[in-house]
C-alpha cells in the first residue's frame, strides 16, 4: 500500500474532524492503525487534544471533580528507627543497606580474618602482576575482579585469564567462592 495524494487527503480530512487512527485506518483500508499514526507525524498534523464536533455536542457536562480527600495522619508511639543496644555483640547487629555517593570513600570491606590468609596472600600477589584493565577491555576471558573505588581514576579491574567456567582468575576465585564449611568455621 502507497499513500497516494487522494488517500492522504481523506487522512488529512478524517483526523481534522477529530476521528481516530483506528477509524481511518478502516475507511482507507490496507493500513493499519499505526501506519496511519506514523503518517500524521511524518505529515506534522497537529496533536488533537479535543475531540471532533459532533462528539462535544453529545457529550454529557462533566460533574466538578470532588476535591481529594485529607490523607489520615498516623501518630507513632515508637521511634521508626529502633536504637541499638551498645552491649549486644557486633555480630548480633541488623545489617544495614547504605547508599554512598559518587567520590566518598567505602565502609571498611570485610576484615581480612573472614578471607583465609592464604587466598589473601594470593591476592596481594596476583594484583601485582595484573594487566588493570578498564570496564571496556573486558572480555569473557579477563578477569573480571574491581580494584580500588569506581568513583577515583585509580580504579581497575585485574583482567588476567579466567578460571574456566569463573568470571575470575584462579586468586580471585579463590577469595570469592570459599566453601560454605570454611565460612560456617570462620564465624565461631
Amino acid at each position: 500500500m502507497s499513500w497516494t495524494d487522494d488517500r492522504v487527503e481523506v487522512l488529512k480530512k478524517m483526523w481534522g474532524e477529530g476521528q481516530s487512527a483506528s477509524q481511518i485506518a478502516k475507511e482507507l483500508g490496507g493500513v493499519t492503525r499505526n501506519a496511519v499514526i506514523g503518517k500524521v507525524h511524518r505529515l506534522g498534523l497537529s496533536n488533537r487534544t479535543t475531540t471532533s464536533t459532533a462528539a462535544k455536542t453529545n457529550a454529557k457536562p462533566k460533574a466538578a471533580p470532588k476535591a481529594p480527600a485529607k490523607p489520615k495522619v498516623e501518630m507513632r508511639t515508637e521511634p521508626a528507627i529502633k536504637p541499638v543496644d551498645p552491649n549486644l555483640p557486633k555480630s548480633n547487629l541488623p545489617a544495614r543497606k547504605m547508599i554512598i555517593p559518587a567520590g566518598q570513600p567505602l565502609p571498611p570491606q570485610p576484615s581480612a580474618n573472614e578471607i583465609s590468609p592464604e587466598a589473601l596472600a594470593k591476592v596481594n600477589e596476583i594484583e601485582k602482576k595484573a594487566k588493570k584493565l578498564t570496564l571496556m577491555e573486558l572480555t569473557e576471558r579477563t578477569c573480571k575482579w574491581p580494584v580500588g573505588d569506581p568513583a577515583t581514576e585509580d580504579f581497575w579491574f585485574c583482567g588476567l585469564t579466567v578460571q574456566q567456567g569463573k568470571p575470575y582468575c584462579e586468586a580471585h576465585v579463590g577469595v570469592a567462592f570459599q566453601p560454605m564449611s570454611a565460612r560456617r568455621d570462620r564465624r565461631r
